[in-house]
């Protein structure tokens, strides 16, 4: 069967569905579709199957011509899929998997360097050595804040926020706080988790704050000018989890105006646009939605999705099938 794939990724995956006799047909332009190029795509040529990116925006305009097309599975590069219309795509009969797990240990990884790499102006610090401006040891100089022992606030205990907190309490002796719809004592046991059935709660008490929540309706602009007051002034917030869930330029005046005392995000609310003056704010850290980017983690997202693509061609329910 063919399998269209809407941009390069590692080669595991694509070997995957060769060696199960699928053709893998990917596209030759090392960019984001626009739509129109990816129905153009789908329409030349009959397709059972694609392995999409979380870049690729798939409407009902997209799905209406997967389904012409003759494709059974959108397989998601990604663990996110709110670039997907799920609903429509299943009123079509066009089953879409997501590639969860595999990128937990990485993006918890990400998430605790740039906790550490905020608190300790690690990024800043570089900068100015590399300008020439060090002339020797200072005991003002560049002054951070430790991480060890302070109070860790986890939005969302999924599986990345849970990894988070463990390497934040078993490595670094942080006080867990922790906000999400389901309460968990077993996490709490696990880790000297403390629950708090308020949201805002976490923002005033926290010394961090750790994004780790689904773009929904919700969620869009949970972190907004209102919470960002509520935080410490000698608080950080870190995003490793979907840009809109933070409202941009109500952070971006946060950090001008020393509300808080900084943030690192690795995902945008318009991206690859920033929001104007957040390149500028020296109290933030960005970095380009790089958290699963790994070698490791990015050739299992590509086993995991030729997995789930094999899995519906062959007549079986795949693996991590996302439901409405």
């Amino acid at each position: 069967m063919k399998v269209f794939v809407t941009r390069q990724i590692p080669d595991r995956g694509i070997n995957m569905l060769k060696k199960k006799g699928h053709e893998a047909v990917v596209s030759p332009h090392d960019r984001v579709l626009k739509k129109e190029e990816l129905i153009e795509y789908l329409k030349k040529d009959k397709y059972d199957a694609v392995l999409a990116l979380l870049t690729d925006k798939i409407d009902a305009g997209v799905l209406d011509a997967m389904k012409e097309s003759g494709v059974k599975i959108i397989a998601n590069y990604a663990v996110g899929f709110d670039n997907i219309d799920v609903k429509s795509a299943g009123e079509r009969g066009i089953v879409v998997t997501n590639t969860p797990g595999v990128l937990t240990e990485t993006v918890a990884e990400h998430t605790f360097s740039l906790m550490l790499s905020i608190a300790h102006r690690i990024p800043e610090s570089d900068r100015f050595t590399r300008a020439g401006k060090y002339h020797g040891w200072e005991p003002m100089m560049l002054l951070g804040t430790d991480v060890s022992k302070k109070t860790l606030g986890v939005v969302g205990l999924g599986r990345i926020g849970s990894r988070v907190a463990y390497h934040a309490a078993k490595g670094f002796e942080m006080k867990i706080l922790y906000y999400d719809p389901k309460r968990s004592e077993e996490f709490e046991k696990e880790y000297g988790a403390q629950y708090r059935e308020n949201i805002d709660d976490i923002f005033r008490e926290s010394d961090f704050v750790s994004i780790h929540v689904p773009l929904l309706p919700a969620t869009r602009h949970l972190v907004d000018a209102r919470r960002l007051g509520l935080m410490k002034k000698t608080a950080y917030l870190i995003n490793t989890s979907r840009g809109p869930i933070v409202d941009e330029t109500a952070l971006v005046a946060a950090l001008k105006n020393k509300v808080i005392r900084g943030a690192a995000l690795d995902v945008y609310e318009n991206e690859p646009m920033l929001s104007p003056g957040l390149a500028e704010c020296e109290n933030a850290i960005l970095t380009p939605h790089t958290a699963s980017a790994t070698e490791e983690t990015r050739q299992a997202m590509g086993e995991l999705a030729a997995k789930n693509i094999i899995e519906v061609l062959e007549g079986r329910t795949p693996p991590n099938l996302v439901k409405i």
